[in-house]
């Protein structure tokens, strides 16, 4: 997760109408526009995306899409944007963005803090999310062995519920330190600053098989953690929604991004290249993206039946599991900081219509 940090915004950004997110934001933006990109005010068939991080496979749909001409045919004109330092949720919660990539829970937290977003799409399944030690740490070999130790992260009350509930279901006492991760997990472990991190096994548990150093990973649902904590995926601002031109864009661009992602289960190694040369400025290894495709496929990360389709719908039982855990353990905060008294509800956070 120190590549792509998705679920580790959650609870970050505790007032999200802050005047310095929205200049960040902003001028992200005007950036881009001054390079002769599209806003999506000037037609309703154009789409502004904002990344959640640095261009990689959970991206690769958009990067088809736009180079095998789906959004063009679908008359939707996309502009894909870098992450804002504010975040993508911020940014599509202030109109800076029509569309971000974002998780279920990271929706929950938000809209607990008084955010109008909506879940539209989840491209995984299941769980991608592992807790790794370095696999030379012969003295880590459950998550009980993780007590006391420090946990690398960017501060994540989510993430320190999950480790916490892991720790105590193998035995121990859910007690951990934690430190602040650098640019890398990987460097941050193996400078021994920290003792164990959060990756994702698609990404960064590859770059750990192609590159070293090897890991020693557990699943959260493996021990104790109810539900899918993973569900990764596309929101928008609810009240966007309200427009029928808004709500016809993003039904042709949803569609069109779930032909870009299925035609990368078809076609991995051709999806790969398509997505290095796309997002060139994230200089991403061929042999990266290949292999990170090659585990989507096999894992069936983004589908539940057919291994060629992507599902796209959100699990609800598999999404309340998760956020009435992340409830319970008082994850989830008003914009005062203040717990909220009841558990975010996953069928009013999201919606399967724009999918079909």
């Amino acid at each position: 997760m120190s590549g792509t940090r998705i679920h580790q915004r959650s609870g970050i950004g505790r007032s999200l109408a802050r005047i310095t997110a929205i200049a960040t934001a902003a001028a992200a933006m005007l950036s881009l526009a001054a390079c002769g990109t599209t806003s999506s005010s000037s037609s309703s068939s154009a789409v502004s995306f904002m990344l959640d991080w640095t261009p990689n496979t959970n991206h690769i749909g958009l990067y088809v899409a736009e180079k095998l001409g789906y959004f063009r045919d679908a008359g939707v004109d996309v502009t894909i944007l870098p992450t804002a330092q504010a975040g993508a949720e911020t940014s599509v919660e202030n109109g800076v963005a029509d569309v971000g990539f974002t998780t279920l829970s990271n929706v929950a937290a938000f809209d607990s803090q008084g955010a109008d977003l909506k879940f539209v799409f989840d491209l995984t399944q299941k769980p991608v999310a592992r807790w790794c030690a370095l696999a030379s740490r012969t003295d880590i070999v459950t998550p009980k062995d993780l007590s006391g130790k420090t946990f690398v992260s960017f501060g994540s009350a989510e993430q320190s519920a999950v480790v916490a509930q892991m720790i105590r279901d193998a035995g121990g006492t859910g007690k951990f330190s934690t430190a602040t991760a650098g640019t890398s997990t990987f460097r941050t472990l193996t400078s021994g600053k920290g003792d164990f991190g959060g990756f994702y096994v698609t990404w960064e548990g590859v770059q750990s098989e192609l590159d070293g150093p090897k890991l020693h990973c557990f699943v959260a649902s493996d021990w104790g953690v109810p539900g899918n904590p993973d569900q990764l995926g596309y929101a928008v601002k609810a009240s966007w929604l309200k427009s029928t031109a808004h709500r016809s864009a993003l039904k042709r661009f949803i569609r069109a991004a779930m032909k870009g992602y299925d035609y990368a289960l078809s076609h991995p190694d051709k999806a790969a290249d398509i997505l290095v040369s796309e997002a060139s400025t994230a200089q991403i290894p061929r042999r990266l993206a290949r292999r990170s495709m090659e585990e989507i496929v096999s894992g069936r990360y983004w589908t539940t039946d057919d291994a060629t389709t992507v599902t796209g719908t959100t699990d609800l039982d598999e999404a309340q599991d998760y956020l009435d855990f992340q409830f319970k353990a008082g994850t989830y905060t008003d914009s005062d900081g203040r717990s909220v008294s009841s558990a975010p509800q996953a069928s009013k956070l999201s919606t399967d219509d724009y999918i079909s």
